[in-house]
């Protein structure tokens, strides 16, 4: 069960830290939020399904349950309106120089 935790934890660790990197990386607002929308949705689900496993099945497990159903939630519907309220206020995607 420990092992399993631990795959869980490096993943949710993983996702988090090239959601982290492309955030520095990637060149506008649109391709940023893209990479922190994906990535940190599913860093934090891993994670904490992973603490989940770890707690065993009680209580505890299902309440950090119903907090990944609400960042499953949240989180795309966040990033969505912060797009649309970006391109309505007039930031336009990157495109490459010449196209």
């Amino acid at each position: 069960m420990k092992i399993i935790t631990i795959l869980f934890l490096l993943g949710g660790f993983f996702f988090t830290a090239v959601a982290a990197i492309g955030v520095i990386r990637f060149p506008d607002f649109y391709t940023r939020l893209h990479a922190a929308g994906k990535g940190d949705t599913l860093g934090m689900a891993l994670s904490i399904i992973g603490l989940a496993i770890y707690h065993g099945f009680n209580l505890v497990s299902l309440k950090l349950l119903l907090i990944v159903f609400f960042i499953f939630l949240a989180n795309p519907l966040g990033t969505h309106v912060l797009s649309r309220a970006a391109l309505k206020t007039g930031i336009q995607p990157w495109t490459r120089k010449g196209e």
